[in-house]
């Protein structure tokens, strides 16, 4: 049984009932935007570690396609000296197309990804992806998973707390100062924050039963969650540092997965009301839920990026892989994971291009970075531990 169905642990036994299905054939869709531009790197003369971290960045960042031949549409050069690095990128016309000076840190990926990153901006006007932060979960011995942090690219893995139980579900703060997620306790779940920089953690939310599936707003100032208080799965919205909170969903279908649209007027969330998972859309202050036409028998997990797409996990006949739906309608909707396995847990990178998931396959689970212009996917973190529901900093 795929245990991260809907609220990833909770109430996956609420939706079990539902047997396998076949749909229609889906095809793989891919974007206008399905090659990238060739960059040569020449490196930055003064300092070897930083011109290599470089390199890895601009291979990593999934905007190029760096090569050593001649003709290449972007070349990078550099130099550093003392504290500071200026780095340029030249057209294959040879004009300028960025120019980026920065102060070394005392991390050369540190520096490199600061680099890339203003590269990114310059040329494309994305937010960059190479300083943004993965947290996700690993489960190191049979029902115990701890929360770890990596860098975009699975590199510098580190643990950030120990406590011997289930903790799952991370989610980012807004100021990416920290993560909400959900802990088991002896009796029940509750809603933690943990406060990277202070290493303190607070509960948010223990009601008795369920708490679970935390997503705070764009804003910061407001909590959607599934609560079980008043004997159904419901979700409720709460103030994010006070205890007034509301339902806005009341019915017997078991609700899961919530996460917020971009301007925080509507939430995404997961329903079981039709029989099987579906996405559906509630206006924030409340109101009725409009069900989403996504593609599979069953979807969960939803993701919003910053321009307003959503990606989710698709249940293709017997398996799930990864798909995005625009809700700006300026593309079709389309699966962007094309190999075995079971994908899940999808969350978007800052440059809403890229998605890190969950992929389970031989009794294991590994991230992935996936390409959603073009399809392309690699596996990050790798450990001798089983991965999985990562989140992406903002």
């Amino acid at each position: 049984m795929k245990v991260v169905i809907i609220a990833k642990v909770f109430v996956v036994l609420a939706l079990s009932a539902c047997c396998f299905g076949a749909v229609a054939q889906v095809r793989v869709v891919k974007e206008a935007k399905d090659r990238n531009p060739t960059l040569s790197f020449r490196g930055i003369i003064g300092n070897d570690a930083l011109s290599s971290a470089v390199e890895s960045d601009l291979r990593n960042c999934g905007w190029f396609e760096v090569t050593a031949q001649a003709g290449a549409e972007y070349v990078v050069s550099g130099g550093a000296a003392g504290s500071s690095v200026q780095v340029n990128v030249h057209k294959n016309t040879g004009t300028v197309a960025s120019s980026v000076n920065s102060r070394i840190e005392s991390s050369a990926r540190r520096t490199a990804h600061a680099v890339v990153d203003s590269i990114l901006k310059d040329l494309f006007g994305v937010k960059g992806i190479c300083s943004a932060k993965i947290a996700f979960c690993g489960e190191g011995s049979r029902g115990v998973k701890e929360i770890y942090l990596c860098d975009f690219d699975g590199q510098e893995i580190a643990q950030i707390m120990r406590s011997g139980t289930l903790n799952v579900e991370p989610e980012w703060l807004p100021n990416n100062g920290g993560i909400v997620f959900t802990q088991y306790s002896k009796m029940f779940t509750d809603i933690v924050e943990y406060n990277i920089a202070s290493r303190r953690s607070r509960r948010l939310a223990q009601f008795p039963g369920l708490n679970s599936g935390a997503a705070v707003s764009p804003n910061g100032q407001l909590l959607a969650m599934i609560l079980s208080k008043d004997r159904q799965v419901e979700l409720y919205i709460k103030s994010f540092n006070g205890k007034e909170h509301r339902r806005l969903t009341n019915s017997k279908s078991v609700e899961a997965s919530p996460c917020w649209s971009p301007d925080g007027s509507r939430i995404c969330f997961v329903s079981d009301q039709g029989g099987r998972p579906q996405l559906y859309l509630i206006a924030a202050g409340g109101g009725n839920a409009v069900k989403l036409q996504t593609l599979g028998v069953e979807a969960v997990n939803p993701a919003w990026s910053s321009d307003n797409k959503i990606a989710y996990s698709s249940r293709i006949g017997r398996n799930y892989a990864i798909a995005v739906y625009d809700l700006g309608g300026r593309e079709a909707q389309k699966i962007v994971t094309n190999a075995a396995g079971d994908w899940d847990s999808p969350s978007w990178a800052p440059d809403n291009r890229h998605i890190v998931c969950s992929r389970a396959a031989g009794g294991r689970s590994e991230l992935y970075l996936v390409d959603s212009w073009t399809g392309a996917m690699r596996p990050i973190a790798r450990t001798s531990i089983s991965l999985s529901m990562p989140a992406f900093s903002r």
